[in-house]
């Protein structure tokens, strides 16, 4: 799944929105979702949503599940197990921030899960 926009990525602010495109974490984030992401605050953990950028893919913006630290930077994966569109092909991600809510269209707040 990846947040929308293009050219070189970046969030601006402690808190941003980002726009979901993609099913990549389907059933947990649908294309359209509207999320708020945190930029710092508390460490990431294993099974954080984030949105990060992949190092094989710098200009590509995802929204994926935090699952394990790995060379300095995070492996990713997405929700859907049909879609391999994560650290499976890209590698290590480096994450930018993490989710802290969706506030569209169904309000929601994340929290770590195990996986």
């Amino acid at each position: 799944m990846t947040a929308g926009g293009t050219g070189t990525p970046g969030l601006r602010g402690p808190l941003t929105a980002v726009l979901v495109t993609g099913p990549s974490m389907a059933p947990t984030l649908r294309h359209g979702d509207a999320l708020l992401v945190r930029c710092g605050g508390r460490a990431v953990r294993p099974g954080d949503i984030v949105v990060a950028v992949f190092r094989s893919r710098p200009d590509l913006l995802v929204v994926k599940r935090a699952v394990r630290p790995a060379d300095g930077g995070w492996w990713v994966r997405g929700d859907n197990e049909l879609v391999t569109d994560d650290s499976r092909v890209h590698g290590v991600a480096d994450v930018r921030g993490r989710v802290v809510a969706r506030y569209w269209p169904r309000p929601r707040r994340f929290s770590a899960r195990r996986l």
